[in-house]
């Protein structure tokens, strides 16, 4: 038989001092892929399910067209290469999804034509739970994103300084990773705070998954399906926080070339197809 000593209070003291330092250095380890749990953020405001068929509502949704001359912004600003139309054959809803499609043709001033649709002036928010459900597309050069842009103010407050917040943002060349940023006064553009998430094993363009944010006075939350993965607060910018000012408005768009991407090579196919089962908010 073994012999059995006893433990001293001392060393019954170290015993316990030790276990829990561990305990506490696992928990502060955890920074990232944090599963997503929602306490209070469960009060349905807004479900858009693209149940019928035909344009999307067009009581939520607006159009931006052309490739932002007419505004000023030559590529929208982000040296894109295609042209934004309402036409069926790149945005249309149907069999309980909407589809937005990039082509390779000549239109306007363009070699490409896509679609974007944004709730300015509709539906503009501010704080709460914002999610859609996507199937994106792949290929280099092709650039979809599901984001918000906050309010101008009637003209008084221009881009960065109303905010944008990048819920999801992609390049298709790298269809196992996608973005969260946010842009304000001095983190803008190239500038802005980001980070990524990559899904292990799997890809974006081979099923469904879940973007979104929650946003509360002084913090925005990132997650992809139920994992936290980005959380971003006043101290992280190099700048003014303006996300407490102003509600934001939504916009989902399929880009083509542009700076954060690339253009298309020889390799891209197309057409290419970004797939939204729902957009929901929540309070």
């Amino acid at each position: 038989m073994k012999h059995i000593r006893k433990i001293n209070n001392n060393e019954a003291f170290f015993i316990k001092f030790l276990f829990f330092t561990l305990i506490a250095a696992s928990i502060s380890s955890c920074s990232t892929d944090e599963k997503q749990t929602v306490t209070n953020l469960d009060k349905l405001v807004l479900s858009e399910e693209f149940n019928i068929d035909g344009a999307p509502d067009p009581a939520l949704w607006s159009y931006d067209l052309g490739d932002g001359a007419a505004r000023g912004l030559v590529g929208w600003g982000n040296n894109e290469l295609q042209s934004y139309t309402d036409r069926p054959k790149n945005i249309v809803v149907e069999n309980g999804m909407l589809k937005i499609t990039a082509y390779q043709e000549n239109f306007e001033n363009s070699g490409y034509t896509s679609a974007r649709i944004l709730t300015e002036g509709k539906f503009q928010k501010k704080f709460g739970r914002f999610e859609a459900r996507m199937k994106l597309p792949w290929g280099q050069g092709i650039w979809p994103a599901f984001w918000m842009l906050g309010d101008d103010q009637n003209g008084a407050l221009t881009w960065p300084q109303l905010g944008e917040i990048d819920i999801m943002e992609y390049r298709g060349q790298d269809p196992t990773i996608v973005l969260g940023s946010v842009h304000g006064p001095g983190y803008s553009g190239g500038e802005a705070f980001s980070k990524s998430y990559d899904l292990v094993s799997d890809r974006f363009d081979t099923d469904f998954h879940i973007f979104g944010i929650e946003w509360g006075p002084g913090y925005i939350n990132y997650y992809v399906d139920d994992v936290l993965y980005n959380r971003v607060i006043p101290a992280d910018v190099d700048g003014e926080w303006v996300f407490d000012n102003n509600e934001f408005y939504l916009l989902i768009n399929l880009a083509v070339g542009g700076s954060f991407v690339g253009a298309p090579n020889q390799n891209t196919v197309f057409p290419q197809t970004l797939l939204v089962d729902y957009v929901r908010v929540y309070e």
